[in-house]
């Protein structure tokens, strides 16, 4: 029996140890074979910094880690691109002087590993000479993958001063992708918020964004088949339909719903049902901004909005509703057309984010806001 991959997010540890990797590169191979900027947005844990490792390795050709995987005979291993990764899962600072130097490192770190040296002294000078130098060390297009984009900025969402400074930071870094958009192959970014639309971040106007796609729905978290498929000895003697109405039935305009992958593993392990939502999913910023505008909790029963309301995102307007979705408390359950509008009608995707909701959330909020 395989062992259950809980906390990695390194795909060739995955594979050389071990551990259950669900094969998610047919959704991969889809993306990389296209060239162009990419935006998709999930929920915290469900396997985006994964996705973004395996991007990595596909296009620095590492064909051996994939063998036995769906993408391993479909890619030409002998293209091998430079690949700059900028991860800020682990925050990028409590202020703009903090977060020029989390820039900086991550900036050197790629530069050391591509053989690039720098000229400029700001970042957004270093990231261009980066991109445009690996171009033409290489002679190859770059490959640029952006770990959780947003994440400086919804450190410090509850403190509008250094967020306004770190949008200018940010926007700063993102302006570069579009300058040097001749020496790019392939740029793919993720994130809890959608911003990517937002005047906030212009610089991120030309991504396209496959947040809400059917062909996409199921590029991150578990479909019922693929928890049968490679999860079978995990749940022998279970409960099935518990198991589903548990940590199941996350939607993203697709025709299969999905488990939440850190969640049905934590389960898996623990081999009891439990709440792991709120302790590990619930985003710090989520809460900060319900406390400190003291948002009106809505009845989260027959939500029907239109794609404007779920895609949109602006430091200073935040919808309750957005920010429900994004963050995984609510998922979408059907779509269709009123009035030559698509309008989406949202759920609560399963028992475990009801519980999270309804014992945590809602206590922690009003117990604060009656203070």
């Amino acid at each position: 029996m395989k062992n259950l991959p809980l906390g990695f997010s390194t795909l060739s540890r995955l594979i050389e140890e071990n551990f259950v990797y669900v094969d998610k590169t047919e959704y991969a191979h889809k993306l990389v074979t296209q060239s162009g900027a990419f935006f998709l947005s999930r929920p915290r844990r469900f396997g985006k910094s994964m996705f973004v490792d395996t991007l990595k390795e596909i296009f620095e050709g590492n064909q051996a880690i994939f063998e036995g995987l769906y993408i391993h005979d479909k890619w030409d291993w002998t293209k091998k691109y430079p690949v700059i990764k900028l991860d800020f899962v682990t925050g990028g600072g409590r202020n703009l002087a903090e977060f020029d130097i989390r820039i900086s490192e991550m900036l050197r770190m790629n530069g050391n590993r591509l053989g690039v040296t720098f000229n400029s002294t700001d970042f957004a000078g270093k990231f261009g000479e980066l991109i445009s130098g690996a171009a033409s060390k290489y002679g190859q297009r770059v490959v640029v993958l952006v770990d959780e984009y947003e994440k400086p900025l919804l450190d410090n969402i509850d403190n509008p001063q250094i967020a306004m400074e770190l949008v200018s930071g940010l926007n700063n870094l993102y302006s570069v992708l579009k300058e040097q958009e001749a020496n790019l192959q392939f740029v793919f970014m993720t994130g809890v918020s959608n911003y990517s639309k937002a005047s906030m971040f212009s610089g991120l106007n030309h991504f396209k964004d496959i947040t809400i796609s059917k062909t996409y729905s199921s590029i991150f978290g578990f479909t019922e088949k693929e928890l049968q498929h490679y999860l079978s000895e995990y749940l022998a003697d279970r409960d099935l339909e518990e198991v589903k109405r548990w940590y199941n039935g996350y939607n993203w305009t697709g025709l299969d719903t999905v488990y939440n992958p850190n969640d049905i593993l934590l389960f898996l392990d623990n081999d009891r049902f439990r709440n792991f939502w709120f302790e590990t999913g619930t985003p710090s910023f989520l809460i900060k901004l319900f406390k400190k505008n003291q948002y009106l909790l809505p009845d989260l029963e027959n939500i029907e909005v239109s794609k404007q309301i779920l895609s949109s995102f602006e430091n200073d307007s935040h919808d309750p509703i957005t920010l429900l979705f994004q963050t995984g408390y609510l998922t979408i359950e059907k779509t269709f057309i009123r009035e030559g509008e698509l309008v989406f009608r949202l759920k609560i995707p399963n028992r475990e984010v009801q519980l999270s909701f309804n014992n945590y959330f809602i206590k922690n909020y009003k117990d604060d806001v009656r203070k």
